[in-house]
């Protein structure tokens, strides 16, 4: 598509929303500002739009990605939808199938499939899913599996049937090797982002073509702030930041909240420490000190896409963040 939105003429922009809980608010308001922002993306011009999976936490409203993913794609009509992803190991690859191919069914050529390997954050958690750290890792070959349903390789057949929605791997050093070896692309984040791009040369040196992805494909997902200065754009990316570090502590990841609330000149050390070292990993500032970030960023990397995992208390200021992303994005194309 001739009008897709592109940084530097080479990087496709997408939104990753997780359903983040407010103080103040209920969890059903944060899947509808999740729905809100999804048709907000669309309008704005983003490629793709992409929901989480989180169980028991209550800072995150969304724990069945295809069923929003299926309310979503009902209130637009072009956007990319997908998922970022859907943590395999809680799941039957058959189950996962059938129902990313009902989605394709409805939403005909917009569907992603975005699967990740992370168990639920707590013991607890992990017990109801029936999961558990003790237990051997068949991701690989759950990949496989789930890959064979969608692509109609299988002794099984799903229906309905349809053409198979591309597959993501949401990858850590581990899982990169996994999807080179699948021929699949990846989203990374986090670690991988803070290194020399070495893990991604050997992603992309080992990748295994196939007829779907002749090439290697590499998502980017961070969180991107842009504001009028750097300090409201801090301020509008601590919440987040906060929220990360009271999860350290208390081992409990919080709702989000106003930022009128956090006094971080009496938490203790370590959690200001964590704060600080969370929106440092972060890209914002003014458009100036982003673009030069995400020039630094690109270098490294050279990804093909860049999915924005921008959070703020303030719903209004996240849409606005999302327009400043795709303006400034636009801009540094031209």
């Amino acid at each position: 598509m001739s009008d897709e939105p592109k940084v530097g003429a080479i990087v496709l922009l997408s939104l990753l929303d997780r359903s983040r809980t407010r103080d103040g608010y209920s969890d059903a308001a944060a899947l509808k500002a999740t729905i809100d922002r999804a048709v907000n993306a669309e309008k704005l011009g983003y490629h793709r739009f992409w929901v989480a999976e989180h169980h028991g936490v209550p800072g995150i409203a969304s724990g069945a990605p295809p069923v929003l993913l299926a309310a979503i794609g009902a209130t637009t009509s072009k956007i990319r939808i997908g998922s970022g992803g859907v943590m395999l190991p809680n799941h039957q690859p058959f189950v996962v199938a059938e129902q990313f191919a009902m989605l394709e069914a409805l939403f005909p050529g917009r569907v992603d499939v975005g699967i990740g390997r992370s168990l639920g954050f707590t013991e607890p958690v992990r017990r109801a899913l029936r999961t558990g750290r003790d237990e051997p890792d068949t991701f690989a070959a759950d990949l496989d599996e789930l890959h064979s349903y969608l692509d109609g390789t299988a002794a099984v057949t799903i229906r309905p049937a349809v053409p198979a929605p591309p597959i993501y791997v949401l990858a850590t050093g581990q899982g990169l090797a996994v999807a080179a070896k699948a021929g699949l692309p990846v989203v990374v984040g986090g670690p991988i982002l803070k290194g020399d791009g070495s893990a991604l040369e050997v992603y992309r040196r080992k990748f295994v073509p196939t007829p779907k992805n002749p090439e290697p494909r590499v998502v980017v997902s961070l969180d991107i702030t842009v504001a009028d200065s750097t300090d409201e754009a801090r301020e509008l990316a601590l919440p987040e930041a906060w929220a990360m570090a009271q999860s350290r502590r208390t081992g409990e990841f919080p709702p989000l909240v106003h930022p009128s609330k956090i006094d971080l000149d009496a938490a203790p050390a370590r959690t200001r420490e964590r704060v600080e070292r969370s929106l440092a990993s972060a890209v914002l500032g003014t458009p100036d000190e982003v673009a030069s970030q995400l020039e630094k960023l690109i270098d490294v990397t050279s990804p093909d896409e860049i999915l924005a995992s921008t959070s703020t208390y303030d719903r209004t200021a996240l849409f606005d963040a999302d327009a400043r992303w795709i303006a400034l994005a636009r801009s540094l194309s031209s």
